[in-house]
């Protein structure tokens, strides 16, 4: 395609989303820039009309949206997942969907292994006894109640093995876990697994599965009861590859004795959600889907979203999802 010599208009929906400390100006190189801190699902074609470009986090993209969008050439996913966009509709009218791979590898893993060491070592309910004043009044030097374990010998089941799966694996094998992964194409190199496999024998489960047709649900009642009593559970992917209730109903039947949650099917989930009833619990940790936007991520995020815009301008293909 040519390069237009007229400025293409930047639509960027939901800025609030990406945090208030990242600086949007380098946009300004690459065309005009509409900056909307948050956008409703009413207000999305009004603020498309005359867009050429979109860039967007969490907004919902469907036909409804894009009906009304004539000028808009591209879409540009301030993200990994792109389940949020109808790709079948944009496809139908050559709009390019881009999104960016790899940015959130470091952060999203860290956070996955805070949480595993937080849930196996205690650290909620032994910081609280600190906090509470209730070491500085008792008698005793130390309190080793509730019990916890080292890591070192367990089996971490790492579900989705691509590149945050594999950095988890890493960092897995570096506190002395044996490391088994379910990859939805199997690899023969002595980790992967199938999916019953890893639920039976691993003692910490994290999930890193994108949201499709396949994993939606992957994680169900049936694989809970599979799993060993006291299993320690993370899922940093999507909310909806779990059955959220029957996470819920295994934390509180203790099936699952630690819950970590950075991602939920609704969000933010609201009081008729089944976490609701988790949030308070001494062996969970539900975080507000935070894990992918540290400092770094987050300006490297911008970075790759300029060069997919450049590239389209310039008629190439980078990063094309469509």
């Amino acid at each position: 395609m040519k390069t237009d010599k007229k400025r293409p208009v930047i639509a960027v929906l939901d800025a609030a989303t990406f945090g208030e400390d990242l600086d949007l100006s380098p946009l300004s190189a690459v065309g005009t820039v509409r900056r909307y801190a948050l956008t409703g699902a009413n207000e999305v074609s009004a603020r498309l009309a005359d867009a050429d470009i979109c860039l967007l986090n969490k907004v919902k993209l469907g036909q409804r949206e894009l009906d009304g969008a004539k000028k808009l050439r591209l879409i540009c996913v301030f993200a990994t997942g792109y389940d949020n966009i109808d790709l079948s509709y944009c496809r139908s009218r050559g709009i390019a969907v881009c999104n960016v791979v790899g940015y959130s590898t470091a952060g999203v893993a860290q956070l996955t292994a805070a949480m595993a060491l937080s849930l196996c070592c205690r650290m909620k309910e032994y910081s609280d006894f600190v906090r509470s004043g209730r070491y500085s009044a008792g008698s005793s030097a130390n309190r080793l109640t509730p019990v916890f374990h080292e890591m070192q010998g367990m089996t971490w089941g790492v579900a989705g093995y691509g590149n945050i799966g594999r950095r988890v694996a890493d960092i897995a094998r570096s506190l002395g876990c044996r490391v088994i992964a379910f990859r939805r194409t199997p690899s023969f190199d002595g980790v992967c697994t199938d999916l019953g496999t890893l639920c039976r024998e691993s003692d910490i489960i994290s999930v890193h599965l994108p949201l499709n047709p396949e994993t939606r649900g992957i994680f169900s009642a049936e694989r809970f009861a599979s799993m060993k009593d006291g299993v320690i559970f993370i899922n940093v992917a999507r909310g909806a590859v779990t059955d959220e209730k029957a996470v819920a109903d295994a934390v509180l039947s203790g099936k699952i004795g630690g819950f970590g949650c950075d991602v939920y099917s609704s969000e933010p989930f609201r009081e008729d959600h089944p976490f609701f009833a988790l949030r308070d619990l001494d062996n969970v940790i539900l975080t507000p889907h935070m894990a992918w936007g540290s400092a770094e991520s987050r300006r490297r995020c911008l970075d790759e979203v300029i060069l997919n815009i450049r590239a389209f301008l310039s008629g190439e293909r980078r990063c094309r999802v469509d």
